[in-house]
């Protein structure tokens, strides 16, 4: 990736699938930074993405961080190598000096864009003799290096797209290859590297297609022989659209500030796409894995549905509960939500037992999407102990006592697990044995008593949740204020 900003789902994405190839054909994942373009490079930048492929589950066997045996790992620091590389291209007349100064470039695109057409380089300096070349030099201009693309090109094949070509010579101008600061573009870093680093498989998002044919030929003025390409099609919205990473809403940053789950994200990126034996949620990384072939990924647009990421988190945030150990980390993140939420609000020791916590997990598993719904308005009532008074609960019914104490020999009668739908039977009955309190009242009345406020989950859905002990102690402390 480029390092001029964070890593985003596309990026995500093109990553992931390298990965799974790599771990599929027992290979090795090398993540490489481009920071051949000084101007846009965000410091920060690189170390982030290396942390958010952590956080993904996909972290990379050699990178700028880890190291490896074909560093370094940042375009900037082999500048060496690339400036060797187009001296080798320069002596065999694969490229060539090129002077032409920004001015003459930007009046060449302003009249490409007048004639409505492409703008490309007319390919001056290519016809300069040697004897030109020695007397511009001696002169001090500045200039960059082109590479001469040549007509004619090989079609090759590529994993996802078949068989292309792309005349390149025939619609662009001779590319630069080493900029005039003695950086290198893409052209040229991603050759020499993939040759030194020995890549035998490259997967990139479909926008190199075109420019595939291009780096072929530099290969052959190498003498090198070239890895497979396979192009991924673009990542859109499901309306068809581009991603916009304006709202900043598909970094990953952000999805790990929201308190989604990295296998969400994996699962949701793979199941809008291709390349997998069926579409199914909830796959793990090593389904993903075991799953994949990349002749099975089409050339069709994956089309990302963010709105059902909530689901695609509640299906794998269920299996973390279930997991034990995932399950403590989970215990952990909720106390730390819970103090962060209602730490001015007056929160009982009780309420953040690891035991107490972890109950509330596994009854709550399969109902939240996000962990930090457990700590919204809804479910305030498990972490915060009401403050009822007699008086409030007897302008609903003056009956408070009898429905204490019915309640109360309820909860002390129950031997096995309490469930919604056996406490909602129950409940009912409870409510025939009072002499004028309708149900409904009733029901206010003990959610009131619960959770002190007006709306929430139901009642027997709270006393689930908050269990036989913590419901019969918020009743005797209603009863007696």
């Amino acid at each position: 990736p480029t390092i001029t900003g964070f890593l985003h789902l596309g990026g995500l994405r093109t990553a992931l699938y390298n990965y799974i190839f790599a771990k599929k054909h027992q290979g090795t994942f090398i993540l490489r930074v481009e920071d051949t373009d000084q101007n846009r490079v965000v410091p920060g930048a690189a170390e982030g993405i290396e942390d958010m492929l952590d956080w993904a589950g996909i972290p990379p066997d050699e990178s700028p961080g880890r190291g490896g045996p074909a560093g370094p790992y940042v375009q900037s620091l082999r500048l060496e190598l690339y400036g060797r590389a187009s001296a080798a291209l320069l002596d065999s007349g694969a490229a060539y000096r090129c002077f032409c100064s920004p001015q003459r470039l930007q009046l060449l695109r302003r009249d490409a864009l007048r004639s409505q057409q492409t703008p490309r380089y007319d390919n001056r300096c290519r016809h300069l003799t040697p004897t030109e070349v020695a007397q511009k030099l001696s002169q001090g201009l500045d200039f960059v290096i082109r590479f001469r693309l040549e007509k004619g090109v090989e079609p090759f094949q590529d994993l996802v797209y078949g068989w292309n070509k792309h005349e390149v010579a025939e619609v662009e101008g001779d590319p630069v290859i080493l900029k005039g600061d003695g950086f290198p573009t893409y052209h040229l870093a991603n050759v020499v590297d993939d040759h030194y680093m020995g890549i035998t498989h490259v997967l990139r998002g479909t926008e190199w297609l075109a420019s595939t044919s291009k780096h072929l030929l530099l290969y052959k003025a190498f003498g090198w022989e070239p890895p497979q390409f396979g192009h991924l099609p673009l990542l859109l919205n499901k309306d068809g659209g581009k991603l916009s990473k304006r709202q900043g809403d598909i970094f990953l940053e952000r999805f790990a500030q929201d308190g989604f789950l990295p296998e969400a994200l994996l699962d949701i990126v793979t199941n809008c796409g291709s390349g997998f034996t069926e579409k199914q949620m909830g796959r793990t990384l090593e389904e993903l894995i075991s799953q994949f072939e990349v002749g099975r990924i089409t050339t069709h647009s994956a089309l990302l549905d963010l709105e059902a990421l909530p689901e695609f988190n509640r299906i794998h945030l269920t299996r973390h509960i279930e997991n034990q150990g995932l399950r403590q980390k989970l215990v952990r993140e909720l106390q730390g939500l819970v103090e962060l939420t209602y730490g001015d609000q007056q929160v009982d020791p009780d309420v953040l037992e690891n035991e107490y916590v972890e109950r509330v997990l596994l009854l709550r598993k399969g109902h939240i999407s996000l962990l930090k719904d457990l700590v919204s308005s809804d479910y305030s009532y498990l972490w915060v102990r009401p403050s009822v008074s007699r008086q409030q609960l007897q302008t609903i019914s003056a009956e408070v006592d009898e429905i204490g104490k019915l309640v109360l020999g309820l909860m002390t009668r129950q031997t096995a697990a309490l469930t919604v739908e056996e406490l909602n039977k129950d409940l009912r009955s409870l409510q025939k044995q009072t002499r004028e309190t309708k149900y409904s009242s009733m029901m206010q009345l003990l959610r009131l008593v619960l959770s002190g406020c007006q709306h929430g989950p139901s009642v027997a859905e709270m006393m689930v949740t908050l269990g036989a002990e913590e419901v019969c102690g918020r009743i005797h402390r209603a009863l007696s204020s």
